[in-house]
């Protein structure tokens, strides 16, 4: 097992200097912004109470919140202060950073956790938005690695916990039914 954790390691880290090879100064502006997205999961809280605004929406919403609530719980309070996983530039200072150095932990990544959650959500009550959602979910979960301030594992970590999370937000929370306008019935329209 010892060998295994230990391939994994340095597989993380050999992937991490690879992704210096790939920096360009279009991707350097891009990633160093898109990333701002996923900062404290303030963009996913906004339209999680948004979301909660309308009642067509509310069910997500609720569901959304409850995800974001889990998450928090699960991953800054329990997970990044108990493995307690240096970042890549703490271990490695001959990084160069294009973006304020994080503070927390690294593992596992609160950017993805918060953007993959909000996305799933949005997925199950919403596909049309929830696709839209997922890609930029990724693209920030991405820019944490092009960034050096994750490593891959920390990416991985964040994208199960986010899909646990909304699993159990999605099955605590039931789908909104649709608010059907005065005299309309689940049938059709009243005569």
């Amino acid at each position: 097992m010892q060998g295994i954790l230990l391939q994994i390691q340095n597989w993380d880290h050999r992937l991490l200097f690879w992704m210096e090879k790939i920096h360009t100064p279009f991707f350097d502006a891009f990633f160093s912004k898109l990333t701002l997205l996923g900062e404290a999961g303030i963009f996913w809280i906004v339209v999680a109470v948004l979301l909660l605004c309308f009642p067509k929406t509310r069910g997500c919403g609720k569901a959304m919140a409850l995800a974001l609530l889990l998450i928090f719980l699960l991953g800054n309070c329990l997970l990044k202060p108990w493995l307690a996983r240096p970042r890549p530039f703490s271990l490695y200072p001959e990084l160069t950073l294009l973006i304020t150095p994080p503070t927390d932990f690294s593992f596992p990544s609160g950017h993805t956790y918060a953007s993959i959650a909000s996305a799933v959500v949005l997925l199950k009550h919403f596909p049309r938005w929830g696709i839209g959602a997922m890609v930029l979910a990724l693209l920030i979960a991405f820019s944490r690695l092009y960034l050096q301030v994750h490593f891959f594992t920390d990416i991985l970590g964040g994208i199960l916990l986010g899909l646990f999370a909304a699993t159990i937000a999605i099955s605590l929370i039931p789908h909104s039914k649709k608010v059907l306008p005065k005299g309309d019935t689940a049938k059709g329209r009243n005569d």
